[in-house]
């Protein structure tokens, strides 16, 4: 089945339509005049719903998933014209099938110099046998919260060091910015005026890297805030948000979603 084929359910199609134009209202208030990435986060949704969202009106063109078998499936399957994000826990194994996704625009959560060394020789593979690809786009995860569970880099030396290896080491790789997920409790308490202190870090880290790579400043873009603190999260600097339930709706369970309706 292609995109042609695939069946969009208008009711669904205009609800979708109506929430995405919430989102961009909400960020359009508070961007003064800069441009905010919307990655439309659509993780366990099926590519009926990015169809929807892709085409005539909205042409929303950035999606982020979570897994990358999905990711890859969606991929094949939805036009060339959408520019994939993978937002999820970066494994070693799926480094090598992402890097080869020629319309994969970004890996948000590179934490190892061996994931991003495998990302580069991959993309190096692509980019020698297709002339439509791009370098990859990243960003380096940093572990602003501290906490065991979550993946990324330690604020301070190790998030320098890994940014320095990808500029000099990697150069199939272009180094997008920082990203950081953050402590779930300190998201539900951020709003426009309360500052989250994982953004605040984030902010702190992208000025370190800065400074000590010799970077232009502003060089390094910051992608954080989701759905319940995208706003905080612009307030505070975000050049990208990843926003899913508040566009999409509530995920179902992984064990019954559908890459397709």
């Amino acid at each position: 089945m292609s995109e042609t084929e695939m069946r969009i359910d208008p009711a669904r199609a205009q609800a979708l339509i109506s929430q995405l134009a919430t989102v961009k209202d909400r960020i359009g208030a508070l961007a003064n005049g800069r441009n905010i990435r919307l990655v439309a986060v659509s993780k366990l949704k099926p590519a009926n719903d990015i169809l929807a969202l892709h085409q005539a009106p909205t042409h929303q063109e950035h999606f982020g998933e979570n897994y990358a078998q999905e990711l890859s499936q969606k991929a094949e399957l939805l036009p060339k014209s959408i520019l994939w994000h993978f937002i999820g826990g970066l494994q070693s194994g799926h480094c090598k099938t992402l890097a080869k996704i020629p319309n994969l625009f970004c890996v948000s959560s590179v934490d190892t110099l061996k994931k991003a060394t495998i990302l580069n020789s991959s993309r190096g593979t692509l980019l020698s046998t297709n002339s439509d690809s791009s370098k990859l786009s990243i960003h380096v995860q940093v572990n602003t919260s501290g906490e065991e569970a979550k993946s990324g880099c330690a604020p301070g030396d190790e998030t320098v060091s890994l940014c320095r290896e990808i500029i000099n080491s990697c150069p199939n790789l272009h180094l997008l910015g920082l990203m950081t997920i953050g402590a779930i409790a300190r998201s539900k308490a951020t709003t426009a005026e309360n500052e989250n202190e994982d953004f605040v870090a984030l902010r702190e880290q992208a000025h370190l890297v800065t400074r000590e790579l010799g970077l232009d400043e502003g060089r390094l873009e910051l992608s954080m805030g989701m759905s319940e603190d995208f706003e905080g999260a612009i307030t505070m600097g975000s050049s990208e948000v990843r926003v899913g339930s508040t566009i999409f709706g509530e995920r179902p369970a992984k064990a019954d979603a559908k890459i397709r309706e």
